[in-house]
């Protein structure tokens, strides 16, 4: 587990988003106290589900939030945690966490959903035993029809579902070396499960399902880093252009077929993160947007590293800036809290509209 941290080019494995909904803002009606949020995908919404291996529960991971790591893979809130805020919730509990927690105690946590996120996971498998979408889903279901933690009257009305993926499958396809020219023939395949996977959550019960764009990988600092965090690859940048432009139809699709309108949304990270990194380059500042703030001493280290001999108490390998709130990455995969914030800002008027 640990070398999958360690290498940047498996790393990328972890995460896209990728990314979850945010603050209750002003001029929306006050979520009823039965609100419920359900949380499938990766590491850009996974708060704990990996086990105490991964290196969002090593230090510096937590720093800003809460203080310490606990399990999300940046220095704070991620978009799930944002999310949950918007509804008036706390954030759901992890399913790790749920299964463990013994059954008398659960049910405070679990009054607000449930995160069955997974950093690594993808549409299909990409890295085992991270469990794909179709697997996360399955869980969900067992808890209402076997499980019976949930029933489909509690879900009705009141219960929503944010859906970050496909990151990964995408990057295993690269990683593998695949044919290029075969890339649209996966997109299809995606979209074409992913639409099958927004139905099944929406038919157990959820009454909005709410999935993210790819984010602009080619900006991702893992990708930019071979220029010097100068610009973002184009390349990459089009095949996720690509990905949100055919998910776009199916999500239209969709809702043509439902009774009921607005049941899926689209919340645009892609967009959000880019103008981000326009503002911040016409800034003046000096930061730079595509930079992270925690990254490895050398090519062979990443965030989290310590030496062989001891642990969180060993030597860093790593290196933080001296401000993490001025920075939209983390490391060289996810965003910061500050990312994530900025994220919500530009996403905002989606969220009210999803409310309708």
């Amino acid at each position: 587990m640990e070398k999958y941290h360690q290498a940047s080019a498996t790393l990328l494995l972890q995460c896209f988003p990728t990314v979850l909904f945010c603050f209750l803002a002003a001029g929306i009606a006050k979520a009823d106290a039965a609100t419920k949020l359900f949380v499938f995908g990766d590491s850009y919404a996974d708060t704990g589900n990996w086990g105490r291996s991964a290196s969002s529960w090593k230090e510096p991971y937590g720093i800003t939030f809460p203080g310490k790591p606990a399990g999300r893979f940046s220095d704070g809130r991620i978009f799930t945690d944002y999310m949950a805020s918007f509804l008036g919730i706390e954030s759901p509990i992890p399913y790790t966490t749920a299964m463990a927690t013994a059954q008398d105690s659960r049910s405070r946590h679990l009054q607000y959903g449930m995160n069955f996120a997974y950093g690594g996971t993808g549409v299909f498998d990409t890295f085992i035993p991270a469990p794909n979408m179709s697997v996360q889903i399955n869980l969900f279901e067992k808890t209402i029809e076997e499980q019976k933690v949930y029933t489909k009257q509690d879900l009705l009305n009141s219960s929503f579902a944010l859906l970050s993926i496909a990151g990964n499958d995408y990057l295993t396809y690269a990683n593998k070396k695949g044919n290029p020219q075969e890339l649209p023939g996966l997109t299809q395949r995606i979209i074409a499960q992913l639409s099958e996977n927004l139905n099944l959550i929406h038919g157990l019960g959820v009454s909005k399902v709410a999935i993210t764009t790819l984010p602009p990988i080619g900006c991702l600092p893992v990708v930019a880093a071979a220029n010097s965090y100068r610009d973002c690859n184009e390349t990459w940048n089009s095949a996720a252009k690509y990905h949100n432009q055919q998910l776009h139809q199916a999500v239209e699709s969709l809702n043509n077929r439902t009774s009921r309108s607005n049941v899926f949304g689209i919340l645009d990270t892609f967009s959000a993160l880019m103008a981000e990194f326009k503002k911040s380059n016409g800034s003046g500042s000096g930061d730079n947007p595509l930079k992270p703030c925690c990254i490895g001493v050398s090519s062979d280290h990443s965030c989290g590293d310590v030496d062989e001999k001891g642990g969180n108490g060993g030597a860093k390998k790593y290196v933080v800036c001296n401000n993490p709130s001025l920075s939209m990455f983390w490391d060289m995969l996810h965003p910061a809290q500050n990312g994530w914030q900025a994220v919500y800002q530009t996403l905002k008027p989606s969220l009210h509209e999803m409310m309708i």
